[in-house]
């Protein structure tokens, strides 16, 4: 079994494999880049892709364990990795699937952090400060109301935050309620817009247009190798953010908004199917780590309406 830490013998098979995911699956960029890395790390660790065995794919994910992956992180791995192996079966490349008799490791069940709806009124509230500053430059006025318009729109939405920043500009109209969105695998879905969401993206697109900033197919257009405003730099200017608030940094997330949005529909009597294809989940078992806000809902309508509930 090979250790060393060159390329694998048959990464050719990686490119094919990619080109299926990203031509018969939609796979998206960020997700065929994690497929690279995850697939390249476990082929010089096996040193083989043709001739690894059951072992070998125990022995890398202990590997991992062994270099701090969490449990999560280990699966992702896995993931990856039966999905090849599967590939390479069904291309005739190999006679038999070696990840066939391997259980990942469990995932602790964690619920996602949650913004309470003060704060994230008191997270808009402080965007919204920020950008009716007096003295601002155009440039700074357009910047603070970009960010104000990011806020507003991802959690009106629950847009994810790649789906948020690659935004066309031709996507929010004045008298826009709905837009379409092209999300994971293809996939499109309606996504309502909210009154205060589109005017704070038309505030934007005003302030953007007086700093002199030139036509841009992006709603957020930036100086990035895509054209538009990036996940980190969307990331960290709400960090930000969340610091002038008053909203502890660590807690605050573009994922952490989109939560936000799922929670805070299902605590006021949203169905959970409904939260899923808003979500663009393809799954109801992905929407599923929000029955806890479900049963607390239940659980405080039972407390207030049910005779036997009631004390004395």
């Amino acid at each position: 079994m090979k250790r060393a830490g060159t390329a694998a013998a048959g990464s050719h098979h990686v490119e094919a494999f990619l080109e299926m995911m990203s031509a018969e699956r939609g796979a998206a960029r960020n997700t065929l880049a994690a497929y690279q890395r995850d697939l390249e790390d476990y082929g010089r660790f096996v040193g083989s892709f043709e001739r690894a065995k059951t072992g070998d794919v125990r022995a890398y994910l202990i590997n991992l364990d062994g270099r701090g992956f969490a449990a999560p992180s280990v699966a992702r791995r896995l993931s990856a990795i039966r999905q090849f192996h599967r590939f390479l079966f069904s291309e005739n490349i190999r006679t038999d699937d070696p990840t066939g008799t391997i259980d990942g490791p469990r995932k602790p069940a964690r619920l996602p952090k949650v913004l309470s709806e003060q704060d994230v009124d008191r997270l808009i509230e402080t965007a919204a400060s920020l950008a009716g500053r007096e003295g601002l430059t155009p440039t700074e006025a357009a910047r603070a109301l970009r960010l104000q318009a990011l806020v507003e729109l991802l959690y009106a939405t629950g847009l994810r935050v790649s789906e948020l920043v690659g935004l066309k500009a031709t996507v929010v109209r004045s008298d826009a309620r709905f837009f379409a969105i092209r999300g994971k695998g293809g996939h499109e879905r309606i996504v309502p817009l909210s009154d205060k969401a589109r005017d704070a993206t038309a505030a934007y697109l005003s302030a953007r247009k007086a700093a002199g900033a030139g036509d841009s197919p992006w709603l957020f257009p930036a100086f990035s190798e895509s054209g538009h405003l990036t996940r980190q730099a969307f990331a960290r200017d709400l960090k930000g953010l969340a610091a002038a608030a008053g909203i502890a940094t660590a807690k605050i997330s573009p994922h952490v908004l989109r939560h936000a949005f799922a929670s805070h529909l299902l605590q006021n009597g949203a169905d959970l199917r409904v939260v899923q294809q808003l979500l663009g989940h393809a799954d109801i078992s992905t929407t599923q780590i929000y029955t806890h806000v479900l049963e607390e809902r239940l659980r405080a309508l039972v407390v207030a309406h049910h005779p036997l509930a009631k004390g004395g």
